[in-house]
């Protein structure tokens, strides 16, 4: 259904609108940081953002990626959680935050998760990609293949820990896209993210992302931090039912880009809101169609909209639909049939083809002629097809 504040009104309308007073919204916030960003997990549209594009080291950023790709393993059921995975020499000595697993022992893949997300362990990232690829340079492959796959187009991995390479580099705005992936495609394994603690060889370690422990619409993501990189965080949040995705890399210090990170949030649910408008394939009209098997078709759009707007605006939108004048089978379903607009203000927000949410096969030959004479007359006295609809 559409909402009572979304309604559909004529060109003379929308004109109407133009003279409503506009949204005050303070500038965004500019952070110490070499590039930042901040997003709408649901509408995709970025709110802020500052060097998105340019590409930076990410350090332990990049294990998002290395989990979600155990996640996928995970979900297809070519790896199980208990799995018990063998921990090799190279993983054992690997520098930087660790896990703390020991050679030729056997570490289940579910603890070596946890110790890839909470704990950030980079023997715990190792040990995995060689049991999922056979080696961390084919676990990287993957990965990129993955980025490929997931539109990261300034991206490219080289191992599965973050550790530093020149050839290792992402950007605020691909990490962001990663981060809505991970959180769409594996909502079950993306509850790790926001445990505070996990104990492995009796050593308890705290997750070091530290708005875990000061927001509580805060449930994840990952930090990172080498001397290259600076420190980095991706943070995500849900309030009513909003949810943001901030990211901040080369920060000064931990609790900087702790600090950063909330700034950027906050501005994001104060100012903004998410509006969940259409379900993917919900009928938003029905129409008359000529010389088929069925008089009349069901349309909508193919996937769910959500658009994010100033808050205090959402009164002032409005939907308009351009429909083809007339409708004649076969039609097969998915084709276009006209076009969604909606408008803020008069300025458009956001636009999708309508589609036939059916199939209509052509009618027998008798019926073809009956509505072709029928559309004709109609056509003639009316001189307007879209009052036949």
């Amino acid at each position: 259904m559409i909402q009572k504040y979304l309604m559909f009104v004529g060109l003379s309308l929308i004109s109407s609108l133009l003279v409503a007073s506009p949204q005050i919204i303070p500038a965004p916030p500019q952070l110490a940081a070499s590039g930042y960003l901040l997003m709408d997990a649901d509408s995709g549209e970025v709110l802020v953002e500052f060097n998105s594009q340019q590409r930076l080291p990410p350090a332990s950023l990049t294990k998002i990626m290395t989990s979600y790709i155990v996640a996928q393993v995970l979900d297809q059921g070519t790896l199980a959680e208990d799995e018990e995975v063998d921990v090799s020499v190279k993983a054992w000595r690997m520098e930087g935050s660790r896990m703390f697993i020991r050679e030729g022992t056997k570490v289940k893949a579910g603890d070596l998760m946890s110790g890839v997300i909470i704990q950030s362990g980079n023997d715990a990232s190792v040990a995995l990609a060689e049991h999922i690829a056979g080696s961390e340079d084919a676990f990287a492959a993957i990965m990129n293949q993955q980025a490929k796959l997931l539109g990261m187009v300034d991206t490219h991995f080289v191992n599965a820990t973050g550790l530093p390479d020149e050839e290792h580099y992402t950007t605020a705005s691909d990490l962001a896209r990663l981060t809505v992936a991970l959180i769409k495609d594996h909502p079950k394994h993306y509850g790790l993210y926001s445990e505070k603690y996990f104990s492995y060889n009796d050593i308890r370690q705290p997750n070091r992302n530290l708005l875990l422990w000061r927001d509580k619409s805060v449930d994840g993501v990952k930090t990172g931090h080498t001397e290259a990189a600076g420190y980095c965080l991706v943070a995500s949040a849900v309030r009513d039912g909003m949810r943001l995705v901030s990211v901040v890399m080369g920060a000064q210090s931990e609790e900087a880009r702790a600090v950063e990170s909330q700034k950027l949030l906050t501005y994001g649910f104060r100012y903004y809101e998410t509006l969940h408008l259409y379900a993917a394939r919900e009928s938003l009209n029905e129409v008359r169609v000529w010389g088929g098997e069925k008089s009349n078709i069901h349309m909508g759009l193919a996937n769910k909209v959500s658009i994010t707007i100033p808050r205090g605006t959402k009164d002032r939108l409005t939907a308009s639909m351009d429909i083809d004048r007339v409708m004649q089978a076969p039609i097969i379903e998915d084709q276009t049939l006209g076009q969604l607009t909606v408008s803020l203000d008069g300025a458009t927000v956001y636009e999708a083809p309508l589609v036939a949410l059916s199939k209509i096969d052509e009618a027998g030959f008798f019926r073809r002629l009956w509505d072709t004479l029928a559309l004709l007359l109609l056509q003639l006295f009316s001189g307007d097809p879209l009052k036949l609809v």
